[in-house]
């Protein structure tokens, strides 16, 4: 992949999830020819005023494994501004994998012509969106070295792939959970030395982690903030350096976390009053890259259970990303990374890609604030 040029105000990279297309551990847990698309069209209004389903607009109900839909979301991307996919991967120990068709044909294929980079999703696979987590469906398992060698032999035909997304040279690889690694520092250890061994400059390993998380003791490079369904309320309710949750806040957590579930409704927050309270909130640290959602709503997975936060328009996301885009203004141009939360998460709410409500409207707002062409 060619180094990002000097005047780049942000590396766009957006969160890629793959699961557009049958498979059979999902026809087994959740029914026959179950894709994203169930949950999307299932969905119902849970409160007044409350928009779903939430359908999609140019790119229809499509099929990832047909070629002709993932050139056009590349060329959607391209055009608005966005340099590469994040694929979500998942690799479960001992060598197992899921939802591997559609990477491995992107790889295979050479197309789309593309940036990408892969995010390991190491985790268990449960019933959690029927409010059944004690029922394991996949467990991710961590089986030792040998285990994340063949983990590396299988990543590294991607790292020296041209389009592969690189910081400083060295391929960028996202871990989801990395504090859910029995010893993340040796893992990310070896997978670097394995890289440098390969004839690559090394790996750059970004993990999704909070501020209490060591980059150092861990081996991180650098971190993205939680899984961002949640970032801002997470971050404007004190999960941030320097910002300590009141007692009152806390005791209040921990009442409302055991009634939640005896609600009829979702939990409700305001897209418009978190975003204003993450603009205001202190820079953030050189080694954070900042992630921004365009919005949440994942009662079509989760209904009553679900998060849903309103009044999310692309104006709204607009000032969250300029906010973001300032953040990494002063970084060396290949680690001017944002990440957006996401390109394609249907079921929970938070997708780029064109819908009947807002047509091109977030992808028009992400290149006119990466393009420096907002007023």
């Amino acid at each position: 992949m060619k180094t990002p040029p000097e005047n780049v105000k942000a590396r766009l990279i957006a969160f890629y999830l793959p699961q557009y297309h049958p498979i059979p551990e999902n026809d087994l847990f959740w029914g026959k020819g179950f894709t994203e698309w169930t949950n999307v069209t299932k969905a119902k209004p849970l409160f007044p005023g409350h928009r779903q389903p939430n359908l999609p607009g140019d790119l229809g109900f499509y099929d990832l494994r047909v070629p002709e839909v993932r050139q056009a979301q590349a060329d959607l991307a391209r055009t608005y501004g966005i340099e590469g996919f994040c694929y979500w991967h998942y690799w479960f120990g001992d060598g197992r994998q899921v939802l591997e068709r559609i990477f491995n044909e992107v790889l295979e294929s050479g197309k789309p012509d593309f940036p990408f980079c892969l995010a390991w999703a190491n985790e268990t696979w449960n019933r959690s969106w029927h409010g059944e987590e004690e029922e394991i469906l996949i467990e991710q398992k961590y089986p030792g070295e040998e285990d994340y060698r063949r983990h590396f032999e299988f990543l590294l035909k991607a790292f020296r792939d041209p389009r592969y997304v690189r910081v400083d040279g060295k391929p960028l690889f996202v871990i989801y959970n990395p504090e859910e690694l029995p010893n993340p520092k040796a893992v990310i250890t070896l997978w670097k030395k394995l890289a440098v061994e390969a004839g690559l400059p090394g790996l750059y390993v970004p993990g999704v982690c909070l501020e209490n998380f060591s980059l150092d003791e861990s081996g991180l490079d650098a971190r993205i903030l939680p899984q961002p369904g949640l970032f801002m309320h997470l971050k404007a309710d004190g999960w941030h350096p320097g910002i300590r949750p009141s007692l009152m806040v806390r005791a209040y957590r921990k009442i409302w976390n055991k009634i939640y579930p005896a609600l009829p409704f979702p939990r409700i927050y305001s897209y418009p009053k978190k975003a204003k309270m993450y603009v205001n909130l202190p820079r953030c640290d050189d080694r954070e890259i900042p992630c921004v959602m365009s919005n949440w709503d994942n009662t079509p997975r989760c209904s009553k259970r679900g998060i849903r936060f309103i009044h999310a328009t692309p104006e709204q996301y607009r000032m969250v990303l300029r906010k973001s885009i300032a953040e990494v203004a002063d970084r060396p141009p290949e680690h001017r990374l944002v990440f957006l939360k996401s390109w394609n998460e249907w079921a929970e709410g938070n997708q780029l890609e064109p819908d009947r409500r807002f047509g091109h409207g977030f992808l028009k707002a992400t290149r006119d604030e990466v393009e420096g062409t907002s007023v």
